[in-house]
């Protein structure tokens, strides 16, 4: 039996519009795996693997956010050249990267209540009319394909609607009702849920800036609310979870509205791993400090290269 001990390799970096905080992610990786592993960090400029990794001698740790990190075209590349890596599979990845391909799939499977969203392009806009008597007046409209905070407009009546679909522009959008309620994500370690985090952005609404700016949100872990309601949560993440074809690791997002039901966004199968990240503080609730957490996200990709090498 093989005795090769593999170096982690943390790609971060990358083409996306979310690049700066990948790097800030690969570093934080980088550092908190030192500890234990022979580590790479290798920031990408582009869409391409350095030619000198070899898959008998690394494991592939991915800190990629958006486009070509997180939506299954950089797994593609690893799995087309038999690298084994951290996180979901091309196919789980490029799933839950599109919004509204992932609620189709979540859609009556689970306890999460999932709205009715519209999908266009840009060159393609619906009529203000049109989202107001499909969607109602109060809605939001989301890149289909980017960051949970990337991109978000709201807009309440058809001159506001109309105003936001003015402005648009890129390619694929959605617009869904916007639910009025407790921001909340959950994360899950192994397909097990984590503890629940409650999201109170000063200003009310959770966007890019508030994300990535120390002090501009309050994190409540764990999140103010009934064993019934948490253990539910609970079991629908991780059914939510299975149903995606998720590996390792992920984040669910999602609004807890007045009456405790639980309304799907999203599905992060990339969570941001900085200091201000939501799945860190979600896995401090189980006891697990940064580096005990890098440690439990790389085993099921140590497990697997052992298998791989002795094929």
């Amino acid at each position: 039996m093989s005795t090769v001990t593999p170096a982690i390799v943390v790609l971060c970096g990358g083409p996306s519009t979310e690049r700066e905080v990948s790097l800030v992610s690969g570093q934080a990786v980088a550092h908190a795996l030192q500890q234990e592993y022979t580590v790479e960090l290798i920031a990408l400029q582009d869409k391409a693997l350095p030619d000198h990794l070899q898959p008998q001698e690394v494991i592939i740790f991915p800190a990629m956010h958006g486009a070509f990190g997180e939506d299954g075209e950089l797994q593609g590349l690893l799995e087309e050249r038999r690298f084994v890596y951290v996180g979901s599979d091309a196919r789980a990845s490029a799933l839950c990267m599109n919004k509204a391909a992932t609620k189709a799939v979540v859609r009556g499977a689970t306890g999460f209540q999932v709205g009715k969203e519209r999908v266009f392009t840009a060159a393609d806009k619906p009529q203000a009319a049109d989202i107001v008597a499909e969607i109602g007046e109060a809605v939001v409209f989301k890149p289909i394909d980017s960051g949970s905070s990337v991109g978000l407009e709201f807009a309440t009546g058809m001159r506001s609607i109309a105003t936001v679909l003015s402005q648009l522009a890129g390619s694929d959008w959605m617009v869904e009702a916007r639910v009025s309620g407790r921001e909340m994500t959950i994360g899950l370690l192994r397909g097990e849920a984590m503890g629940l985090v409650e999201i109170v952005p000063t200003g009310g609404v959770y966007d890019y800036q508030h994300k990535y700016t120390q002090g501009a949100t309050e994190y409540r872990v764990p999140a103010a609310v009934s064993a019934a309601v948490m253990a539910d949560i609970e079991a629908w993440a991780e059914q939510a979870f299975k149903l995606c074809g998720c590996r390792d690791f992920a984040r669910v997002d999602f609004i807890l509205d007045s009456e405790h039901r639980a309304h799907f966004l999203e599905i992060n199968t990339l969570p941001g791993l900085t200091p201000t990240s939501l799945f860190p503080k979600s896995a401090s609730d189980r006891g697990y400090d940064f580096h005990r957490l890098l440690r439990a996200m790389v085993d099921p990709a140590l497990a697997r290269f052992k298998r791989h090498i002795q094929l």
